[in-house]
């Protein structure tokens, strides 16, 4: 068991609050994230259906899960052995059956066919198909969205969980080290990437690494003007910039980083965007403290871009901790123009500054926890333009 009961307990209780807040009787959680969040459940099997269920008054939740993943719900759940339940294999690929004609059967048997019910409709992995299941399958309830009721209770960590992304950031300073060094002209990115992914796996003595919900990116020359690319078997070139973006992990906690790095002497026009991007995240930084809002550290970022001149689209910020492919991010706060959410001891989030300019870009990031007074980051490694 990951955490303690006691912290387990807290989290039902929130959850369960904000569930009564919403009038919502019975919670099915299908996120990934929310499930690892509620009950300790960790196993690559996200891939098919299964869910957390629970009920508003319960002392439990319930994992529903396939039953060749029960053992992996008794080995890594806090949960009674009882509170597992799982779906047989005549239900996997056998449309028009689906493991959710054995969750609408759970749910009449316990009598909460005609209860309020909130569901996930913008998870990942919660389909059209399971929406359809649920809706013709339990006719009498009412069936609603839940609006990431679980992500936001997720939203300001405990002690426990900053101190397992303290342990990820480490990891992710290691791996951007070894960036760094193996990005070379002539060397190939998925040998590079081979050499960051093997530091992100290794970890520390003290701390063995895990898999990120996000790949390893790796976008490099023109491909820095883009967004969310991967390395391929192509040489990196002198002359060109190199974007790294990549996460280390601790039991499923991250935290993000990006650097950029020149092969060769750089254009003036680099060092300079650099220098700007630099400044807008510190001054984003600066302004994020309790009481003030996202909205707050998105106005003090855009007004260095304003004064360089700099037009950035893109959000430069999003709550980060728990993460499962194909994401870090929590879909809740934002940084971002108009977002209002109000910052809190224990809020963290990834402030990623990406400023592309046609054929060419830049980019630096910081995940950040919000403190009792301030701010701190999680990494520390130099946001310079990194110049070999």
């Amino acid at each position: 068991m990951l955490f303690t009961r006691e912290e387990y307990k807290n989290r039902l209780n929130k959850v369960q609050k904000s569930m009564q807040e919403k009038g919502i009787e019975l919670l099915i959680s299908q996120d990934t994230n929310n499930m690892n969040y509620l009950t300790g459940y960790d196993a690559w099997s996200f891939y098919y259906a299964q869910c957390v269920i629970v009920h508003v008054d319960a002392e439990e939740p319930l994992c529903f899960v396939r039953a060749q993943d029960a053992g992996g719900a008794y080995i890594t759940t806090y949960l009674k052995k009882e509170n597992v339940t799982v779906y047989d294999e005549k239900y996997i690929h056998t449309w028009p059956t689906h493991p959710y004609d054995a969750l609408i059967d759970l749910i009449i048997k316990n009598k909460w066919g005609k209860l309020n019910i909130g569901v996930e409709m913008d998870s990942h992995y919660f389909t059209a198909y399971c929406y359809e299941k649920l809706k013709k399958g339990l006719p009498n309830a009412k069936i609603k969205d839940s609006e990431r009721l679980v992500n936001w209770v997720r939203l300001i960590k405990s002690d426990a969980e900053i101190n397992f992304m303290k342990g990820a950031a480490i990891i992710s300073e290691n791996a951007m080290k070894i960036a760094m060094e193996s990005i070379n002209p002539g060397v190939r990115q998925c040998d590079a990437v081979a050499e960051i992914q093997k530091a992100l796996f290794k970890g520390t003595p003290e701390i063995g690494g895990e898999y990120a919900s996000i790949a390893t990116l790796l976008p490099t020359g023109k491909g820095t003007s883009a967004s969310h690319l991967t390395a391929t078997d192509k040489k990196f070139v002198e002359g060109e910039a190199t974007i790294i973006e990549l996460s280390g992990v601790n039991k499923r906690y991250h935290s993000p980083m990006a650097r950029t790095v020149q092969l060769g002497k750089p254009e003036q026009k680099k060092i300079d965007a650099m220098n700007a991007t630099n400044e807008a995240l510190d001054a984003g930084i600066a302004a994020t403290k309790p009481g003030n809002t996202a909205d707050d550290v998105a106005q003090k970022f855009w007004g260095v871009l304003d004064k360089y001149n700099i037009k950035k689209e893109s959000r430069t910020g999003y709550s980060i901790g728990i993460g499962y492919p194909p994401d870090w991010g929590e879909h809740t706060l934002n940084i971002y123009k108009g977002d209002m959410t109000v910052l809190k001891p224990n809020v963290c989030f990834h402030m990623i500054a990406v400023m592309q300019f046609g054929e060419w870009g830049v980019e630096a990031s910081e995940s950040v926890r919000v403190t009792e007074t301030g701010s701190e980051l999680f990494c520390k490694f130099s946001r310079e333009l990194h110049i070999k």
